[in-house]
């Protein structure tokens, strides 16, 4: 798994107010606490940055190349900003990101070309987010490998992000998510890679429940072939749970349903409870995460006490 740390994000209040000041101390520390978690790629988001992005961005990646050597995704709206922190990149980077419009395909897959980057293309269209794996699977074969292919970005720089949405209103959408992955891995040879926005899937979820709702996610979308995950590389439990799958230690009753989970999903099934012992609190949890994804219980805050 390609653990790119989603920390340094202008959504943060502290970001925010260390972009705006130059501040590099703030930056710095988060770029380094996370690579030493095991990050192997550190994103950083400013935002639009319409008026200074061009600035920003490569002051952005100069100040994080200053103290972690591992490669950088840029993730911006503006297009100005993207190149100018491309220029200045030491390692290949990931352009995050590109949607199925063909303003932004033409603006930025030639950028990927241009410098060698990785790019990561959404299934998002003009019209709207996806409904359905099979939709997921049409913006990527119409719209995004077209756009590749004319400015002949080759398949393994392309991560295709099935876009994960928020399991607090858009249940249904999970299944369709991990299908959809499944589906990436399938279209082309050599496949592409692909990769996603975890924690979207806890977006507006109570802070205890969201921990535990984007590990158990993650693992079954690493059951169905993802590569890598855009997420809080400082999740101490994420990180473990990341190493249990990767390594398939089954040593302990969390790691024997971790394993039993991605197994499932790995071969296209649908997870069955009846070996689980329902009397551990965690594994419980785990479970009752896992019918949610699976809609079998209806998303509630209160699902856990159900």
């Amino acid at each position: 798994m390609f653990l790119i740390g989603e920390s340094i994000h202008v959504i943060s209040p502290k970001v925010r107010a260390a972009i705006e000041s130059r501040d590099k101390a703030l930056i710095q520390e988060l770029a380094q606490r996370q690579v030493e978690k095991g990050a192997h790629c550190l994103d950083l988001n400013i935002g639009p940055q319409k008026k200074a992005g061009t600035e920003v961005m490569p002051w952005m990646v100069e100040t994080v190349q200053e103290v972690v050597d591992v490669p950088l995704s840029l993730d911006t709206t503006n297009v100005a900003a993207m190149e100018a922190g491309l220029q200045v990149c030491k390692k290949q980077a990931i352009i995050n990101s590109t949607d199925a419009t063909p303003e932004r395909l033409h603006a930025l897959m030639p950028l990927a070309a241009k410098y060698n980057a990785r790019i990561i293309a959404l299934s998002l269209a003009a019209t709207g987010l996806p409904t359905s794996a099979d939709a997921r699977i049409t913006l990527a074969s119409e719209n995004l490998l077209p756009a590749a292919m004319e400015y002949g970005v080759p398949y393994e720089n392309i991560y295709l992000d099935p876009l994960v949405l928020t399991v607090n209103g858009n249940q249904d959408q999970a299944l369709a998510t991990v299908e959809a992955v499944r589906l990436f891995k399938q279209m082309t040879d050599p496949p592409c890679l692909t990769t996603c926005g975890l924690s979207n899937v806890s977006n507006s979820c109570p802070n205890e429940l969201r921990s535990l709702l984007n590990r158990v996610f993650l693992v079954m979308l690493m059951g169905a072939g993802l590569d890598s995950a855009i997420a809080d590389a400082l999740d101490d439990e994420l990180l473990e749970t990341i190493r249990i799958v990767e390594s398939r230690d089954t040593s302990t009753p969390k790691g024997q349903l971790y394993i039993d989970l991605f197994d499932t999903y790995q071969a296209g099934g649908e997870f069955d409870p009846s070996g689980v012992d329902m009397s551990n609190p965690e594994l419980s949890d785990i479970v009752k995460t896992i019918k949610v994804f699976e809609n079998k219980t209806l998303y509630a805050h209160g699902y856990l006490r159900l």
